[in-house]
């Protein structure tokens, strides 16, 4: 079980923002279980997943890609071979989940019909579920023990995308956990130091 808080508040400040947005409340409310099921506990876990899907969902802005998906379409690789699959299977939830055959395999894994139902994969309940399979399925949790950041960018991107703006993220990331973490430690020294003045 991780011992970071997941608040929107930690959600702003490692986006960088002056304010609270939607989406931050909404993930900040349904990712901590799923950050306990595929293991991403420890401060760089924790940093490096928050960074990447910070920067996937423009700071945390929006679930949904701006562009319309028309560049997708017909892309055989991403499993779009019906009319309409490039508008249909844009880039969704917070890790930009992308092409029919993607919503297929990862709505499975999550027991969500997202190839019948792609809106879903934009509710911040399924959003985060995906981030977190996508992460595993990725096997992401071994190169942010590495802090490893072009790696886990060229498993998630395809490519190096985005990659300084991803690496200011890791960094605001990084320090507002080890913060939480100084905190947590100062009050354990507290509770300890309390404890000693009760013995006889």
């Amino acid at each position: 079980m991780s011992t970071f808080e997941i608040t929107p508040d930690l959600l702003r400040r490692v986006a960088g923002l002056k304010t609270v947005t939607p989406v931050m409340k909404g993930l900040a409310e349904h990712l901590p279980p799923v950050l306990e099921k595929y293991n991403i506990d420890s401060l760089l876990r924790l940093a490096h997943f928050l960074a990447q899907i910070g920067h996937e969902s423009d700071h945390f802005k929006t679930l949904r890609e701006y562009a319309s998906g028309a560049a997708y379409e017909g892309r055989k690789d991403l499993g779009n071979v019906r009319t309409g699959d490039g508008k249909r299977y844009r880039g969704r939830g917070a890790i930009q989940l992308t092409g029919r055959a993607n919503y297929r395999k990862f709505g499975a894994l999550i027991g969500v019909d997202l190839e019948g139902n792609p809106l879903l994969a934009e509710e911040p309940v399924h959003s985060a579920m995906l981030a977190g399979a996508y992460w595993n399925d990725r096997k992401l949790n071994q190169f942010a023990d590495k802090d490893d950041i072009r790696t886990i960018t060229k498993r998630i991107n395809g490519g190096y995308n985005g990659l300084e703006a991803r690496k200011a993220m890791l960094a605001r990331a990084k320090v507002q956990l080890a913060s939480q973490a100084r905190k947590q430690v100062a009050e354990l020294e507290e509770e300890i130091k309390d404890s000693d003045t009760g013995i006889a």
